[in-house]
């Protein structure tokens, strides 16, 4: 079987759920601590031996594409001023060269077409989807885990987290089949059901392995949800005739896609940073004693 080689990244959302703070700035952009929540998303694609990454972009997402090419202004500055350690840090947010392509989503007609976009780039080989919402806080990576149990069987796997049982309602969980250690052989996927008819309390959490085949289901898939093309609709016709896992990977998930999921990725980042725990911590204490 091919090793999975190319990942993509859909960024071309709006990010209704923290506004006002998105009118001018992508959600991905949004800085968790010293650095842009997506520089987390693409060190996992990196960790995981991803060579090729995919950027699925809409309009006012220009900041993206800047983030990660090189600023010769900036670089020159600091090397003149001896600022060697912030240089290095800047240079090490750099990603090889040729090793990214910028393909235009033009209108937000859901997460199925925004995969379909990456299409001619990915070409006929397994490839991993990694949603910029979501910040894993784990070693190794969720994906570089999630890579070792495809090395080994093959299919499509998806990550997927426990939650609380009374909160499966607010989540697309699994039905299991067959579980062995992490990995979970599954029938089929359940967009937030109602907690008595909830197959299992094994959250998707933005992490997708699949095989090419999708691209043609989602050639002509019909709008689902919302009016859009799902990417979850493919999957259950691709289960039709391809072998699926979940994959419950070590680590905590952060919704950087909401205000408080963002908050927490902020403080869990900082309380992990060298140069900010300490601090971090003195001002959770200060705060925890002023409730």
């Amino acid at each position: 079987q091919m090793r999975v080689r190319k990942a993509v990244l859909p960024v071309a959302g709006l990010g209704t759920r923290v506004l006002p703070a998105t009118k001018a700035i992508p959600k991905e952009m949004l800085p968790v601590v010293d650095r842009p929540a997506i520089q987390y998303v693409v060190d996992e694609a990196l960790e995981a031996g991803i060579e090729h990454i995919v950027f699925v972009t809409g309009r006012n997402k220009g900041a993206i594409e800047d983030y990660f090419d090189r600023a010769y202004e900036l670089e020159t500055t600091l090397q003149n001023k001896g600022k060697d350690k912030i240089l290095t840090e800047l240079m090490d947010s750099l990603m090889p060269a040729g090793a990214a392509s910028f393909v235009r989503q033009q209108a937000p007609l859901g997460l199925g077409h925004a995969i379909w976009c990456a299409r001619d780039i990915i070409g006929h080989e397994p490839f991993a989807i990694l949603l910029p919402d979501v910040i894993v806080k784990a070693k190794p990576s969720s994906l570089a885990q999630m890579v070792e149990a495809y090395n080994k069987v093959g299919g499509n796997i998806v990550a997927v987290d426990p939650v609380p049982m009374d909160r499966v309602s607010s989540y697309g969980v699994i039905a299991p089949v067959e579980r062995d250690g992490r990995l979970i052989k599954m029938s089929g996927m359940v967009e937030k059901p109602p907690v008595e008819e909830a197959p299992s309390n094994l959250a998707i959490t933005g992490r997708y392995i699949l095989q090419p085949e999708v691209f043609d289901l989602l050639a002509n898939q019909d709008k689902g949800a919302g009016g859009e093309i799902q990417l979850t609709d493919a999957m259950f016709r691709l289960m039709e005739t391809q072998d699926f896992y979940a994959y419950e990977f070590e680590g905590a998930p952060y919704d950087c896609g909401s205000k408080v999921g963002y908050f927490e990725a902020v403080l869990a980042h900082a309380l992990d940073n060298p140069e900010t725990a300490e601090a971090a911590r003195a001002l959770v204490k200060k705060a925890a004693e002023s409730l």
